[in-house]
């Protein structure tokens, strides 16, 4: 980057070069002690409120920071959150954007980010601080306050937002701006709104300002007096369990909590973001949590006295609505967030997950729960994993695969380095209940976006996951309308040459959604192909998604069995581009964890079936009271 050096130690610069400089000098120190870029690059679509001031900025810093063309700037912005969670949140992918409509696309990423509590870098263009032009291409007006712009919008999915309106206020913002995407936690998306006058305006910025930095996770240590009382809680369980959440994952303490359970005998169930940190086969793993968990580990967490949460904000499908506890179980909460360490009348003990687990260990002593207790872990699961195995067996070698045997496929051909990615309909819970983990011990070689449950984010996070991990392949599992929901990221995978393979599970529609309103006595409606308005419908037309995504550039494999699918799959994942998998799948057989879900059933209704429907969710609401 070229640059005009002045006296006094300082250098004059633009608004944007000097935040594309302070970007390039920060560091990190990835899970493995090794030092890399914080921000490794900078996914982008220019347009008239970010080519000129960032777009030229971002081109002087050439290779120190690339810069990798999306097709949506929500895809992108996926991306981008996906890099982040499978660098275990060590590193932050930027995503930039003109103002108006390709600012907006990018609000929900910032939701996914913001619900998972993942950092993600917003920069947004914005319309002119001079009001000079105003109003200007793109500018949404807002009559009762001339300083809103809509990336007021992000206000409501960052965890930090500021407008910058001069360059020098790049001096006490951006430190700000790296404390909230490295802090454990208030971790979060952080959005820039920048005004495309302000980005190319110059300033003499101090030098120290673009000193190299490194940043390691913090790590805060517990207050003794909580980890005091944690201790003394879990010595009076007989039947404790400890559920393993993201937190863990990104403290890296799956070590820890491994060598607690062992020391003690305490069965252990995982989170969705928890999934893949645990052996699959030792003894004391109980399985997944909830409503796309396991039957193991909900029958253990029924019974269980006390529940240890690590690093988990117990999200409703991990709780089961809170249903699926004991209503008298205590509750131990180790979080890095207070927010989420008080939740729920936990005892909490705030702190990072690793060293939290380290100063408690010595407290709990010769401590042992019942054995019967610590015995029925492994029970449990052998259990849930013949019920698995009995869903991928196919009864008839020719038959339309279900979503259990696709995932049955996939899963026996990955190996330890690979990767594993979904986000809505009933892939989670067939990923989550039934994926067997092979990689080592915290490995974490799955991503489940199920915290906002993101239709879209499969392919533009597999695109993501394929950056960070030069190891291993990365397979996404999605649906049909997640594909038709937002594919465009398959052709920048294709254009950025990032392998990954994802498999196309073709049902015909919105399935799991019209299994949860046939479920609770709604007419079939709006969900299915079959179900909708219009003579496309009628002829139930389906779309080609092979002869789409070659379109886009992707080597593409088709299969009608199972036995095709393993074929295919192979295949797939030894081509030298992303690859797609299309396979027709069944869209009613599904995996059931036994865990209920508390939804919205109507109290008034024409269907007798919907009225009777709310019946059963009041009378199993009243019976789960005592959990509230």
């Amino acid at each position: 980057m070229t640059t005009t050096p002045t006296t006094g130690g300082t250098v004059r610069l633009t608004t944007a070069q000097a935040l594309v400089r302070w970007l390039v000098a920060q560091e990190t120190e990835l899970v493995d002690g090794r030092r890399a870029r914080l921000f490794p690059g900078v996914f982008a679509i220019f347009g008239h409120g970010n080519v000129l001031g960032l777009g030229d900025a971002l081109h002087e810093a050439g290779e120190d920071m690339p810069v990798w063309r999306g097709q949506n700037e929500q895809g992108m912005a996926l991306a981008a959150v996906a890099y982040a969670r499978a660098t275990h949140r060590r590193q932050v992918m930027t995503a930039t954007s003109s103002i108006g409509p390709g600012a907006l696309n990018m609000v929900t990423a910032a939701g996914v980010a913001h619900a998972n509590r993942l950092p993600l870098l917003l920069l947004v263009g914005d319309t002119f601080a001079s009001r000079a032009p105003d109003p200007v291409l793109q500018q949404v007006e807002h009559f009762h306050d001339p300083s809103s712009t809509v990336n007021d919008a992000f206000r409501a999915v960052s965890r930090y937002w500021d407008r910058i309106t001069r360059p020098e206020q790049l001096i006490a913002t951006l430190p700000q701006v790296a404390r909230v995407l490295t802090d454990p936690g208030d971790c979060g998306p952080v959005t820039l709104a920048l005004p495309q006058d302000v980005q190319a305006q110059a300033y003499d910025f101090p030098v120290t300002l673009f000193a190299p930095r490194l940043h390691r996770p913090v790590r805060p240590r517990p207050d003794l007096a909580e980890l005091a009382d944690a201790a003394a809680l879990l010595r009076t369980a007989e039947r404790p369990l400890i559920v393993v959440g993201g937190g863990v994952r990104y403290s890296d303490a799956t070590h820890e909590v491994l060598s607690l359970a062992e020391a003690h005998g305490v069965p252990l169930a995982e989170t969705v973001a928890g999934r893949t940190l645990l052996p699959h086969d030792h003894p004391l793993h109980a399985g997944p949590l909830g409503v796309t968990g396991s039957s193991s580990a909900n029958a253990l967490a029924a019974d269980a006295d006390l529940i240890l949460a690590v690093g988990t904000r117990l999200q409703d499908f991990t709780t089961a609505s809170w249903s699926v506890f004991a209503a008298d179980a205590r509750l131990v909460s180790i979080n890095a967030a207070r927010f989420d360490a008080v939740k729920r009348r936990a005892a909490p003990v705030t702190g990072d997950a690793r060293e939290v687990l380290r100063e408690l260990a010595p407290l709990l002593a010769d401590w042992q729960p019942d054995r019967a207790w610590t015995a029925r872990a492994a029970h449990e699961r052998r259990t849930w994993d013949g019920a698995v195995d009995r869903l991928r067996a196919p009864a008839d070698p020719a038959e339309t695969p279900t979503y259990a045997q696709v995932v049955g496929a996939v899963n026996r051909i990955c190996g330890a380095d690979d990767y594993v990615l979904t986000a809505s309909g009933g892939l989670p819970g067939e990923l989550v209940g039934g994926w067997r983990a092979s990689g080592a011990v915290g490995a974490a070689t799955m991503d489940v976006e199920y915290g906002f449950s993101c239709m879209g984010y499969e392919i533009a996070g597999a695109w993501g996951a394929a950056m960070a991990r030069p190891r291993g392949v990365v397979t996404t599992l999605l649906g049909d309308g997640s594909y038709l929901m937002l594919n465009s990221e398959l052709y920048s995978a294709v254009l950025s040459g990032h392998h990954f393979v994802a498999v196309v599970c073709d049902n015909g529609g919105y399935a799991v959604i019209a299994r949860l309103q046939e479920g609770q006595g709604a007419a079939p409606f709006n969900n299915m192909i079959t179900d909708c308005r219009g003579p496309g419908a009628a002829a139930d037309h389906r779309v080609d998604f092979a002869a789409h995504a070659a379109a886009l550039g992707a080597e593409v494999f088709t299969a009608d069995t199972v036995e095709d699918l393993e074929k295919a799959y192979t295949a797939a994942r030894a081509a030298r581009r992303p690859a797609v998998v299309v396979v027709r799948t069944r869209p009613d057989r599904w995996t059931e964890a036994g865990a209920w879900w508390e939804v919205g059933v109507p109290e008034v209704s024409a269907r007798p079936e919907v009225s009777a429907a709310r019946r059963r969710m009041d009378q199993a609401r009243a019976e789960r009271a005592g959990n509230a």
